[in-house]
């Protein structure tokens, strides 16, 4: 079986890394089983990227496509014309693409009008919410899947809603807790730990970078100006995406000088001076973080306010509690099961939560099933099993 696997973003990277040493082990016993690694290079900037490879011990990808910038539909096209390439260059049995980012959805129409199989890892999970990108790239991406491959009987419930047969659905857990799992050992102080004087246990960790909270500079000053003011002066480490940082250095120039993000002037909107950041001491800004460095900031960190979704899978598994600035989720068990709490956009609505964590009310939350660092084996084997 000829396989070739997709990655194009950081959150593929920490799905694919399992799947890739269960392929390897797999390989020791079956000669026949071989996989070609493609990078599309949605991610360009090389701690979203290139780190993780090293990170989590993933081999250099076979071809890099450098699909990196331009708008959505930009880089839709730019993706697809070059995998059309790569596949026909390097036909595949099976093409699996991994979660819901731009690359993930690309890659899967190609392969279904070139005939391969598609599988798709982390299938099912939706928002019902179609003013997210993401949402609209799973939806179209299970149209197409010929395997689907879950996190959690809900997902799988609402494939068989859409009319996909049992047969094609396999309930597997969550690849990126394997990831989780397996390198927990290794998570390691990142340099900013002793520079600013993070205690454990003390400090809180912002992510930002969904649209509707960063691509509007008084939405994103309104969130972090409610988080610093609520955060009853422990520190508030904000690693920063270069998609919120174009917004950031807007709103307080001097901060790109610290930041030292490589973001062209142009790209910098201009903001009225009324709309002016002004960052205390307790907020502190730092490039993004590779996965091992990023992680030791969450485990030992109070709590993590966010708008992504991995994350709140993660915080959910290492008991942090979370904090989630979305309206919605495509992750419900998280709040169901986990440490996760979703509190909507409205900046007000910090406050309460984080009272609510400093007076140690916080709910202890629970692990959901197949959450235990085997899925990647699960997929192999039932791959093994459709050949």
């Amino acid at each position: 079986m000829k396989i070739t696997i997709v990655a194009g973003a950081r959150p593929n990277f920490m799905k694919i890394a399992p799947i890739i040493h269960a392929i390897e082990r797999q390989k020791i016993k079956d000669k026949s089983i071989k996989y070609r690694l493609v990078h599309t290079g949605q991610h360009y900037d090389k701690n979203m990227s290139d780190a993780f490879f090293r990170d989590l011990n993933i081999p250099e990808p076979d071809v890099n496509l450098g699909c990196n910038g331009g708008t959505q539909a930009e880089q839709t096209a730019a993706i697809m014309v070059a995998f059309e390439k790569e596949l026909i260059a390097h036909p595949a049995d099976l093409v699996m693409v991994v979660g819901d980012v731009t690359s993930t959805m690309a890659c899967a129409i190609v392969a279904k009008k070139l005939n391969a199989k598609v599988a798709h890892v982390e299938a099912g999970i939706r928002s019902f919410d179609l003013t997210m990108p993401e949402e609209i790239n799973r939806m179209v991406t299970d149209t197409l899947t010929d395997y689907f491959f879950t996190t959690t009987e809900l997902a799988g419930a609402n494939l068989r809603k859409n009319g996909v047969t049992d047969d094609r659905i396999f309930f597997v857990g969550n690849v990126m807790i394997d990831t989780l799992l397996a390198n927990r050992h290794r998570f390691k102080k990142p340099k900013i730990w002793d520079g600013i004087g993070l205690e454990k246990g003390n400090y809180l960790v912002i992510t930002l970078h969904r649209p509707n909270n960063v691509d509007n500079e008084l939405q994103l000053k309104s969130l972090l100006e409610a988080i610093i003011g609520s955060s009853r002066g422990i520190p508030v480490v904000f690693p920063v995406h270069p998609r919120t940082a174009k917004v950031i250095q807007s709103l307080r120039p001097s901060v790109s000088v610290s930041l030292s993000l490589s973001v062209p002037p142009s790209l910098i909107p201009s903001v009225p001076q009324s709309l002016s950041l002004s960052v205390p001491e307790s907020l502190r800004l730092t490039e993004p973080l590779g996965y091992l460095e990023f992680n030791y900031l969450v485990k030992h960190s109070k709590a993590v306010i966010t708008d992504s979704g991995g994350i709140t899978e993660e915080t959910t598994v290492m008991g942090i509690p979370c904090i989630t600035l979305r309206d919605t989720t495509e992750r419900p068990e998280t709040i169901t099961i986990g440490t996760n709490e979703l509190i909507g956009t409205d900046p007000s609505a910090i406050k309460p939560a984080l009272d609510k964590l400093f007076a140690g009310k916080w709910k202890r939350g629970g692990i959901p099933e197949l959450w235990d660092g085997k899925t990647a084996n699960r997929i192999v084997q039932n791959l093994i099993i459709l050949e």
